[in-house]
């Protein structure tokens, strides 16, 4: 089993990552161990997150967010899957 997340940083900006252990990793997010980038950016909040059978598919999940916009993660936590179908760097101008 894993876990995607989405955390929102003090800043405003996301962090992505996977994990077998969702709680074990947020409190070390939140204690500013979790990520380099998330403890230059305290404190964090969960924003969403996801169940995977499989680590592997969370891990591929979290690569494709990863190369998102700002904007297009925003409205991914708004409204999941649905709501990013049709978004593309090509088709709205930036991604």
């Amino acid at each position: 089993m894993g876990f995607l997340y989405i955390l929102r940083c003090a800043d405003g900006t996301f962090y992505v990552g996977s994990t077998r252990d969702l709680g074990r990793r947020l409190t070390q997010h939140q204690a500013g161990v979790g990520a380099a980038y998330t403890s230059r950016r305290l404190p964090v909040e969960l924003a969403w997150s996801g169940e995977f059978a499989r680590i592997d598919d969370a891990f591929l999940w979290e690569k494709r967010i990863q190369g998102w916009s700002h904007a297009k993660r925003q409205a991914f936590i708004d409204g999941g899957l649905d709501a990013v179908r049709g978004w593309s760097a090509r088709g709205r101008g930036r991604g």
